[in-house]
């Protein structure tokens, strides 16, 4: 089966809204960086050397220690450039031209900072994860009001209730299993994926933990983690979400 030219141009231009995007993130991705004991700090301000850093977009690169072997400080801009061109492309080439993949194109670079961030220290700061679900659902509040949209805003919102409900539930009988941070994300993730109804919210549901356990099993073969290692779960999250976002919009 061939894709259509109309949808390769739809494609590309989506991959590069990402690209752009992507290459925007590196200096965000490290002033949220802020280690769990250090969280009254709210945010980084300043380079490793202590120099301040001006603006939330761009490169994390410090020109006061461009006498440095390594002026940056954060994260590669290529990785996050090529992650988030690829996550957009994969989105519009699920979704077609429908309301929703604007809301998507626009949540991705932010669920990429998310996924960084947990990455790096373990944490999901409340200024990204509160302010996603909100977006989340005013953008598909506003994508409901268009024709052609291939979901529904109520699912979408009682999604957001009943996922955040349960991990809720998992953080109060284990809270060192799951974090209070991920209750958050869990709103969001509830959102988009209940756009497409029950069954893309349990599946990707189930694409988180699925994923989730397999990488830590993975680890514990390896020898590199062990019952007491602290694995960050919000990538799974965010992974599962894209993948049930996938098949859920294709299948729509």
């Amino acid at each position: 089966m061939t894709t259509p030219p109309g949808d390769l141009a739809l494609i590309a231009v989506a991959a590069l809204w990402g690209a752009l995007a992507g290459a925007l993130l590196p200096r965000a991705v490290h002033r949220f960086s802020v280690p769990w004991e250090e969280r009254d700090r709210g945010w980084r301000t300043h380079c490793p050397d202590g120099h301040p850093i001006r603006g939330w977009l761009g490169r994390a690169r410090c020109a006061r220690c461009a006498e440095r072997a390594a002026p940056s400080y954060g994260p590669g801009g290529p990785r996050l450039t090529a992650l988030t061109a690829l996550v957009c492309a994969a989105l519009a080439a699920a979704t077609g031209l429908r309301p929703e993949l604007v809301v998507w194109l626009l949540l991705a670079p932010a669920g990429v900072l998310l996924t960084a961030v947990d990455l790096r220290v373990r944490r999901l700061p409340d200024p990204l994860t509160l302010p996603f679900a909100a977006a989340a659902l005013l953008l598909l509040a506003a994508a409901a009001l268009l024709p052609e949209h291939a979901g529904d805003w109520t699912t979408a919102m009682l999604g957001a209730l009943a996922l955040g409900g349960g991990y809720l539930v998992l953080h109060l009988v284990n809270p060192g299993g799951m974090a209070y941070g991920d209750v958050k994300l869990a709103l969001s993730t509830g959102a988009v994926l209940g756009w497409y109804g029950w069954a893309t919210v349990m599946l990707g549901t189930f694409a988180a933990f699925l994923l989730g356990a397999l990488y830590g099993g993975a680890l514990a073969v390896l020898g590199r983690a062990g019952r007491k290692t602290v694995i960050a779960f919000g990538p799974f999250m965010l992974l599962g979400t894209f993948v049930g976002l996938l098949i859920g919009a294709y299948a729509a």
